[in-house]
């Protein structure tokens, strides 16, 4: 109608007249005071140096006391981030019981020492999740995309649930730690399928390639609970690792496989973010990539470094998803954004990106001690390096700021940067009681680490770009189920 200014809306709009139940509130606050309460006991844990549980049930070490703080903390932003994102919805009850009930199985989790109840707990937050997936009971698409998670999650606690069995048939131990302790005596076929068996459901659970498909066809969770998953489910897969590093390290072959794999994802990743042309669909191509570099570091058997990936990515990736709706710049055809965005072309920039990933790399040798020596510790200072450069690059690449501003500024920005990544990871390593261990360096290592380069580049360069066979191998693989897709405007129900 002619001097109609009203806007279509995709979906109900939620009716704020409603006065908001008191479940959400009550259990938004419930899980702050968990929030609270797992920071006290951290100052503790520091202060003390002790460990305390329950023998043969729960344990409270340095790796429980840390991600119940970084758990609780993310469930609390998601919860209050929540009360007014899914204010007025049908749903909205159902979510927070669901949401805080998967927030207390993690929690749960990485207490558990005896394995019957690690692996429940393990099972039970892949159910929760899934259910998360799933919150929209009437949208189809959800309830598919719920179905395909549910299928991943089961098929990684039955792998966990075999690879447990061994270890108790093995060891005679019914607990991780006392698996762990027996852990010199582990060989041979049994060992084999445990280890495989512990490797392929952090796999599933943090959605390396070829396991990816159940996160990208998860887009139709709530934004709250897509921000909760990829800051706090996916990373379960290096605590899987962290949390049975000995049974894994027996074997320096079966590491540099978890090494291959997870190169592999985070290369794979980075090529399908680059096919994606949706907001959510980079930020889940890009946690497959992520999640990689975590397991790979854990291959390397830097698990202090996976664990302080796992949190630094937790961080970044829940403040991308809980802010992309801000990421959606309405422009009209022809219009700009102010923003530089294309490849770095520039010699200049160019330069400077180099110069502050080999810098990063320098400060990170320096404060660690990693790359020091020919040992798997010069992989991860190379990974770092790549890192740093890639995210100079980035920043170069997307600001408005002049040229003189911009190389002036990245090395200001990101080198402290790495500073606090260091710091955080001899913080991390110090709580954990798993020690480091170092691999040695083979033509393999540094074939992957070749491979990994020159995908880099190709991706940077835009080589990728010149096969239309690549594009539509990527473009596949970067495809969710059909039917966990919205193909037509009546799917949304608008009004």
């Amino acid at each position: 109608m002619a001097g109609d200014s009203s806007k279509p809306t995709v979906g109900a709009l939620p009716d704020t007249t409603v006065e908001s139940p008191p479940v959400p509130v009550v259990l938004t606050w419930f899980v702050w005071l968990l929030f609270a309460a797992s920071v006290v006991v951290l100052v503790a844990r520091v202060r003390t140096g002790g460990g305390w549980g329950v023998p043969g049930v729960i344990a409270v070490d340095g790796l429980t006391v840390l991600m119940w703080v970084v758990v609780g903390f993310f469930s609390g932003i998601v919860h209050s981030y929540s009360r007014r994102y899914m204010a007025g919805s049908a749903h909205e009850t159902k979510f927070f019981a669901t949401a805080t009930g998967f927030t207390v199985s993690v929690m749960g989790l990485v207490a558990a020492d005896h394995v019957a109840l690690f692996g429940l707990l393990w099972l039970a937050m892949g159910l929760l999740m899934a259910a998360l997936i799933g919150t929209v009971s009437g949208w189809d698409q959800a309830q598919a995309a719920a179905a395909v998670a549910r299928r991943y999650f089961l098929a990684s606690s039955a792998l966990l649930g075999v690879a447990l069995t061994a270890l108790w048939v093995t060891t005679g131990a019914t607990t991780v730690s006392g698996i762990a302790a027996a852990a010199d005596t582990l060989g041979g076929p049994m060992w084999l399928v445990a280890a495989g068996a512990v490797v392929l459901a952090a796999m599933i659970q943090s959605a390396l390639v070829p396991f990816h498909t159940w996160l990208l066809s998860s887009m139709t969770a709530p934004t709250p609970a897509s921000a909760l998953m990829h800051a706090g489910f996916v990373n379960a897969g290096g605590i899987l690792l962290t949390r049975f590093a000995p049974v894994i390290t027996v074997d320096s072959t079966l590491m540099l496989a978890v090494v291959a794999v997870g190169a592999a994802s985070a290369a794979g990743g980075k090529l399908l973010k680059s096919v994606q042309t949706d907001i959510k669909g980079k930020l889940g191509c890009s946690t497959v990539g992520q999640m990689g570099f975590m397991i790979m570091q854990a291959g390397l058997g830097f698990f202090g470094a996976a664990i302080t990936h796992l949190i630094l990515h937790g961080f970044y990736k829940a403040y991308q998803f809980l802010s992309s709706g801000e990421q959606v710049e309405h422009t009209a055809p022809g219009e700009t954004t102010g923003h530089t965005v294309g490849r770095l072309t520039s010699v200049g920039g160019v330069v400077v990106a180099l110069l502050t990933g080999l810098a990063g790399g320098a400060v990170f040798t320096l404060l660690t001690g990693k790359g020091a020596a020919v040992d798997g510790g010069l992989l991860l200072t190379f990974f770092v390096v790549v890192t740093t450069l890639h995210a100079a690059r980035g920043a170069i690449q997307h600001t408005s700021l002049s040229p003189v501003a911009r190389y002036g500024a990245v090395p200001l920005v990101f080198l402290p940067a790495i500073v606090v990544y260091a710091v955080v990871y001899e913080g991390v390593s110090g709580l954990l009681t798993v020690s480091t261990a170092t691999t040695e360096l083979t033509l393999l290592h540094g074939a992957i680490a070749v491979s990994f380069l020159a995908i880099y580049t190709a991706i940077e360069t835009g080589v990728h770009e010149r096969s239309r066979r690549l594009y539509v191998a990527l473009l596949n693989a970067a495809q969710p189920p059909s039917d966990t897709l919205v193909t037509s405007t009546e799917d949304y129900s608008e009004r």
